[in-house]
């Protein structure tokens, strides 16, 4: 066996905040269970709200602007700056396969402009020996678009007639640690699996769905109430912050038309879960049939908050792609009571409502910088080097400090150059100290965020957010976490300290200022994207 740990990586897509078992939710996570109470969890780690932004800082230490993501990876002018991984940052897959760490990855990549061609943007480009899964950010569970093996792309027509890319996902992983412990059994391995669950569209295997009849019937209300003590009882939530208002535009459940409906849809979104920790299980499974488990260290996080978008916005770019089913049946999409989601031939959403329910207990969502678009679950498991099973660190993280971490508990340097270019200087710090539980509450370190014009800075117990094209808001995390009692007007010396630091770090990192985005497009002749 390695003496340097072996180090896995299990990345969520659009998982709310409180949606797996030990952060308080009622999807049947025993596996992400298993990891926290034998392991650590993290109470306030912060990703970036969208999912390229937050693999980019991911795999490089870097904020996404640095890394070329600014926003997503359409090549559609200058809304990801360019939206495509730039040669300016190195990833954590390069430096550990340096180093002697077999390389593998099963999943979502969505990092790359350019999915037709190989290029220098894509994973087996930048890292990964081995590579399974899509090159693009979402779409159809049963008939996935950009699949790749390598850089060969799969033909959907032939894939298996059971397939579902969860549990394909999980499956790859499973292969890559048996042929590793086949063909490496001295080296470490890195591995990075990446789902595209529980992203929309609402697609599970009925017999799952059918686990969660009746679980969400009560409704978002008394739901997010009863995930908010578990919360307090887990101390993941200081029992001092409230729970944030229902959504404003969410009305109650008990005025609610279409209860049946309602409820089916939160259970297939619960089923899309269930089947990332059944995967879980199988991965640690396997680590411990090949003896490696004691040295792994496993992490578990969501790429951003929960997503409230409506997914008739989106609809058009990936119905063209599927807008049958294998078997030639329409696609039917939109969020209407008479489409019961979950089987290939539907395309819908769970909507705001469950989606604050995700979040509980944080307001806001995937897209914007406050609590809910940004705090994520982050469980941690490393039996030989981690003390304290089943603790709860309360430090304030965010993406930049997981290759900090990787590289210290290997021993690997970060470089100014690599492969003959140069890289700019690491931004993150190694969350060891913090894991192991050295010290306790958050210091007065600087945390940035800007994604569509919304940004965010936190100074210890101060955070600093805008909603674009809102003004500036500030909180005391310490009293307020869930961001209910704006400051901004009491301690106006604080809220100028906050913004100076947030300029200087825009200014340093390449952020553009949105309405110089918007401008942009304007001139550009194509008007603005969907999503605007």
């Amino acid at each position: 066996m390695p003496s340097r740990p072996d180090i896995v990586v299990v990345l969520a897509d659009d998982m709310g905040f409180s949606d797996i078992g030990c952060y308080g939710g009622e999807v049947h996570t025993p596996n992400l269970d298993r990891l926290a109470a034998n392991g650590t969890r993290l109470s306030q780690f912060y990703v970036t709200p969208r999912c390229s932004p937050s693999r980019a800082s991911l795999m490089t230490g870097l904020h996404p602007h640095q890394t070329g993501i600014g926003i997503l990876t359409f090549d559609d002018g200058p809304d990801g700056y360019p939206g495509n991984l730039n040669d300016r940052c190195v990833t954590i897959p390069e430096l550990l396969g340096q180093a002697g760490y077999g390389t593998y990855m099963s999943g979502k990549w969505h990092m790359a402009a350019d999915m037709s061609a190989p290029n220098d943007a894509w994973p087996t480009r930048r890292g990964f020996q081995r590579f399974f899964g899509t090159l693009e950010g979402g779409g159809s569970f049963w008939q996935p678009h950009t699949l790749m093996d390598g850089e060969e792309r799969l033909d959907q027509d032939e894939l298996p007639a059971d397939f579902y890319y969860t549990d394909a996902i999980s499956d790859r992983a499973v292969r890559y640690v048996e042929e590793h412990q086949e063909s490496r059994p001295d080296d470490p391995m890195f591995m990075y699996v990446t789902y595209t669950a529980p992203h929309w569209p609402l697609h599970a295997p009925d017999e799952t769905i059918a686990r969660y009849k009746g679980v969400f019937d009560d409704g978002w209300d008394a739901l997010r109430e009863q995930r908010m003590r578990r919360l307090v009882d887990f101390g993941v939530i200081d029992p001092q912050w409230p729970m944030s208002d229902r959504d404003p535009v969410v009305g109650p459940w008990h005025d609610a038309d279409e209860h049946e409906w309602e409820a089916h849809r939160m259970a297939v979104f619960a089923a899309q879960i269930d089947h990332i920790d059944q995967g879980v299980g199988r991965v640690i499974d396997a680590l411990e049939a090949a003896g490696r488990l004691d040295n792994t260290l496993i992490v578990f996080l969501s790429d951003n908050g929960a997503c409230a978008e409506n997914v008739e916005e989106w609809v058009p770019r990936f119905l063209a792609l599927n807008d049958t089913t294998r078997d030639g049946q329409p696609v039917v999409s939109g969020n209407h009571p008479d489409v019961f989601p979950g089987p290939d031939s539907t395309y819908a959403s769970y909507g705001r409502a469950w989606a604050n329910l995700s979040d509980t207990p944080f307001r806001e969502y995937k897209h914007w910088v406050h609590e809910g678009g940004i705090a994520s679950p982050f469980v941690v498991h490393w039996p030989a080097g981690l003390p304290g099973r089943g603790a709860v660190r309360r430090q304030t993280h965010q993406l930049t400090d997981v290759m900090a971490t990787v590289l210290d508990i290997t021993g690997v340097d970060y470089p100014t150059e690599f492969a003959d270019r140069s890289v700019l200087p690491a931004e993150g710090e190694s969350m060891l100290s913090t894991l192991r539980g050295e010290g306790n509450g958050p210091s007065d370190r600087m945390l940035f965020w800007e994604h569509e014009g919304n940004a965010a800075v936190r100074r210890g117990r101060w955070k600093l957010v805008r909603k674009y094209p809102k003004s500036w808001e500030l909180y005391d995390m310490d009293a307020d976490r869930t961001e209910l009692n704006d400051l901004s007007a009491k301690h106006p010396k604080v809220a100028r300290e906050l913004t100076a630091e947030y300029e200087q770090w825009a200014a340093r990192c390449g952020v553009l200022p949105r309405e110089q985005v918007l401008d942009l497009y304007r001139r550009s002749g194509n008007g603005l994207p969907e999503y605007y």
